[in-house]
């Protein structure tokens, strides 16, 4: 037994770090791991950039404001709330039937001056596409249980606030409205 011991403690101990000759000079091992962190720390970089500016782009680039006909003045009637569809302006070229969208609009009368309002059709809880119950007179999300007055306001359910309105105007007798890449406001 003692004999194993002195053979253990003859041998040579590898834990202790080679230096060189020179102190100014590295040795082949610092050198290789100084190399292994420089080629680490380029790859983080290389794959966080893409990361980082996909994060950074919608606050960067904010879509231009579109406005788009959704039909004739006269082709809507006083009171009655319609889906109308139309071609998401801010879709990607390869989105196909998804770039298709809609909306609710309303024509009504106030103050005795011809109005519309335009609801959008996602509801606020998650996305879900709400109906109109004209014998209601509400909105239903389907989903989950989701219901909106006819103002758009919360009336029970999940979601957390009301549904978002377009920007309406009226020009050379079309009704426009002023789309956003995601309806967000309340």
């Amino acid at each position: 037994m003692a004999r194993d011991h002195a053979e253990v403690a003859a041998a040579p101990d590898h834990t202790e770090r080679e230096q060189p000759a020179n102190p100014e000079e590295m040795s082949r091992r610092q050198f290789l791991g100084r190399i292994s962190v420089a080629i680490g720390a380029l790859g983080a970089v290389l794959v966080g950039i893409p990361f980082v500016s996909f994060l950074l782009a919608p606050l960067i680039n904010q879509p231009p404001e579109t406005w788009i006909n959704v039909g004739d003045v006269n082709s809507f009637k006083l009171g009655e709330t319609v889906q109308v569809a139309y071609e998401d302006p801010y879709s990607l070229p390869y989105a196909g039937v998804s770039d298709k969208t809609a909306a609710w609009l309303r024509r009504y009368l106030k103050d005795g001056k011809d109005t519309f309002e335009v609801f959008a059709v996602n509801c606020t809880h998650l996305g879900c596409p709400v109906q109109w119950v004209p014998d209601g007179e509400i909105f239903l999300c389907p989903c989950h249980g989701g219901v909106y007055y006819s103002d758009g306001q919360v009336a029970a359910g999940p979601p957390p606030k009301a549904l978002p309105m377009y920007r309406v105007r009226l020009d050379k007798g079309q009704v426009q409205i002023l789309t956003q890449a995601v309806p967000l406001g309340g």
